[in-house]
């Protein structure tokens, strides 16, 4: 009984860790990035006719417009290379949690027009950068000139920062205004649309039926596919674990078995002794 118990507390704690493990990741991940994306390579497309397209779907209940591009910040001799999100302040809390996690001024002091921007955590810490002091933005997109080609700058005043608890995002990604990234990256418009949906195990297939549905010439998404090598790591583990509880639950099984096999070993001796002294009676 005591094996079985130790068995059954091992399978309990393990799941749970694994289970609380995943979910913990997950959770950090998903404050930053959207269920699904909705995007095109580079050029501009109409949002609001993307989403209006998307809510046909009975599980997609948020959406966001964005503009992605790398850049570089600089704050004197430092300098990092970043990931620049364009972002609607007002919609942006539909599709992530990133608004609850910004210290500072809140996600909706990003104006348009008034170049405000929002650092990671790690990224604000690497560039020695605080609240309200100016870094500078360099696009890599340059613009020709008659000395040649020659960089965009544009200085952003730092309004926030945020720690999602995910190293990859607090030390890579900058957030800034929609209007502000289309006129630094000379833009026409959002190059793609953040979904958020009823429950995220269902991302996978909702994004499937989504390809169906919408215009062939953008690509669809889901947040499983962002971190592959995470997932499949996790499947891994997974999958040992499986092994390790199977024999866990093998040892307890088998201490139950032996358990059994030597009560009713006990039982027939005890029997074979009661019949003797039956029959020494009787012939007496």
């Amino acid at each position: 009984m005591v094996g079985i118990a130790l068995g059954v507390m091992a399978l309990i704690v393990v799941l749970s860790v694994m289970n609380g493990f995943v979910s913990q990741v997950r959770d950090r991940m998903l404050s930053v990035v959207s269920h699904i994306e909705v995007f095109s390579l580079g050029t501009p497309i109409d949002w609001k006719e993307v989403e209006r397209s998307a809510r046909t779907n009975p599980e997609v209940i948020g959406a966001a417009p964005y503009i992605n591009a790398q850049a570089l910040l600089t704050r004197g001799d430092a300098v990092r290379g970043v990931l620049v999100r364009g972002i609607e302040p007002e919609a942006e809390p539909a599709v992530s949690d990133i608004a609850s996690q910004v210290r500072g001024e809140p996600l909706t002091a990003l104006k348009d027009g008034e170049f405000g921007i929002v650092l990671g955590g790690e990224l604000a810490r690497a560039l020695g950068v605080a609240l309200g002091e100016k870094i500078t933005l360099i696009a890599p997109q340059g613009q020709v000139t008659p000395a040649g080609v020659v960089p965009r700058l544009k200085q952003f005043t730092v309004t926030g920062t945020f720690d999602s608890g995910h190293y990859e995002y607090d030390s890579a990604l900058a957030l800034v205004h929609i209007g502000d990234a289309q006129r630094l990256f000379r833009i026409e418009g959002p190059t793609g649309v953040r979904l958020r949906i009823k429950d995220m195990q269902r991302a996978t297939e909702v994004a499937s039926q989504l390809v169906k549905t919408l215009p062939p010439r953008l690509l669809v998404r889901d947040w499983s596919r962002q971190n592959p090598s995470w997932f499949a790591a996790v499947q891994v583990e997974k999958r040992m674990m499986f092994i390790i509880l199977a024999l866990i639950v093998a040892v307890a099984a088998f201490n139950l078995v032996s358990t059994l096999v030597m009560t009713v070993t006990e039982k027939q001796a005890d029997i074979a002794i009661l019949r003797t002294l039956g029959a020494t009676h009787a012939a007496s």
